[in-house]
């Protein structure tokens, strides 16, 4: 999984929350911020650029505007022979609560889908971007880390988790897929923790996402104020040298007895399964044969999801462990067209209702039960949109993928 890093020492010398705001201060598109400088700052030190995700009160979520600036600026950066290296954090709470879906739900609601295919191909397009970076980059995990907010930090070379992180990717709770590169990352983690945690959503520690390989290092939340200063006032565009900055303020990593971590095994006996059924059949036949509790959690966390999004989601992960970052991504935006489109299922909206506009917490799921799910509805999920519907173009032959 981190063959990107290692590519780098070579060149060099090396849901859950989602944020949004109140419908009433959106503009005409919502996923277009009107002061597009102000949701990304900049803090310039020594020979290092920051980027500070800069909408707190949304958890930080991506919209189209703040993804563009990120783009534009890491450009800027990237090709700036004074910058060495670029780091990113987020402002309040969060890192970065992943997409802004309740905007994306409005746009859907007002059958302005242009805005919305307009928003992954763009969130897309920088996750691939930082993927390929020519410079080191350290992402500053703390707080909620979700979906979006993972895809455009994973894919760099560094990822700083602390004690107060909060990672997950709950897409399946809303009736969605983890995308955003979730495909690639989670299907390299260790056994098959990664199918456990794109079907359930279950949420991660700071220590937990540092142990799996999620975060390349760890550190308490109290030693960030001094680790940031010392860290732009380095002045070094290289990636052994920021390594060892990190490694020198590692802290150890303490997970809970019940952390998931431990679970490997048990995991990787239940989730290793082809089907989804088998899955939930394997965990029914654990839990009659123990008192273990983890076991009546997993599947109540499954009962919660949406019946096509399982399936859906464990076809992707799968399909991730033989794909690059760029073949993962060009197939979840696919994916994620078909899930907003509304010609399969209209889960993704119904989730979002339920779950963030009415809060009623009973989506109405179509299909369903598993059972109703046809190997056609999955199979379409995966085919092209339309004849005339164009796919993700990624500057592949521009820009060589390290992952």
């Amino acid at each position: 999984m981190r063959s990107h890093n290692a590519a780098l020492l070579l060149r060099g010398c090396f849901w859950p929350s989602y944020g949004y705001r109140r419908l009433s201060s959106l503009p005409s598109n919502p996923l277009i911020d009107d002061h597009a400088n102000d949701i990304v700052l900049v803090e310039a030190k020594a020979s290092s650029r920051t980027a500070i995700l800069n909408r707190p009160t949304s958890l930080n979520a991506l919209n189209i505007s703040m993804v563009s600036r990120l783009h534009k600026l890491y450009k800027s950066w990237e090709d700036n022979p004074d910058i060495g290296f670029v780091a990113s954090k987020g402002r309040g709470r969060a890192f970065c609560a992943g997409g802004d879906i309740v905007s994306l739900y409005n746009l859907i609601q007002k059958g302005n889908l242009d805005e919305c295919k307009e928003f992954f191909s763009k969130a897309y397009g920088f996750i691939y971007f930082l993927g390929t970076y020519l410079k080191p980059h350290v992402a500053i995990l703390n707080g909620i880390t979700m979906g979006g907010g993972a895809g455009i930090s994973i894919p760099g070379t560094f990822q700083l988790a602390t004690d107060r992180t909060i990672f997950s990717t709950p897409e399946t709770l809303i009736g969605f897929h983890p995308d955003a590169g979730a495909s690639f990352y989670l299907s390299h983690l260790p056994g098959y923790l990664g199918d456990y945690l794109a079907l359930t959503g279950e949420k991660l520690t700071g220590a937990e996402v540092a142990s799996c390989g999620l975060a390349t290092h760890y550190s308490l939340f109290t030693k960030l104020p001094l680790i940031e200063e010392q860290l732009g006032n380095l002045v070094t565009d290289c990636p052994s040298i920021l390594e060892s900055f990190l490694e020198n303020h590692r802290d150890p990593v303490h997970l809970d007895q019940t952390s998931v971590i431990h679970r490997i095994e048990t995991v990787d006996r239940c989730f290793s399964h082809d089907t989804v059924e088998e899955i939930i059949d394997s965990l029914k036949k654990e839990a009659a044969k123990t008192n273990d509790a983890w076991y009546v959690s997993t599947l109540n966390k499954l009962k919660e999801t949406a019946p096509l999004s399982l399936k859906v989601s464990l076809r992707s992960i799968r399909e991730g462990r033989f794909q690059t970052l760029d073949q993962c991504l060009i197939r979840e935006y696919r994916m994620s067209i078909q899930g907003i489109t509304g010609q399969i299922s209209r889960d993704f909206c119904e989730g979002v209702r339920a779950k963030l506009i009415d809060k009623d917490f009973a989506p109405k799921w179509d299909p369903p039960s598993l059972e109703h799910v046809s190997q056609d509805m999955v199979d379409q999920y995966f085919s092209p949109i339309s004849a005339l519907e164009p796919e993700l173009e990624l500057p592949t032959e521009q820009r060589e993928a390290f992952l």
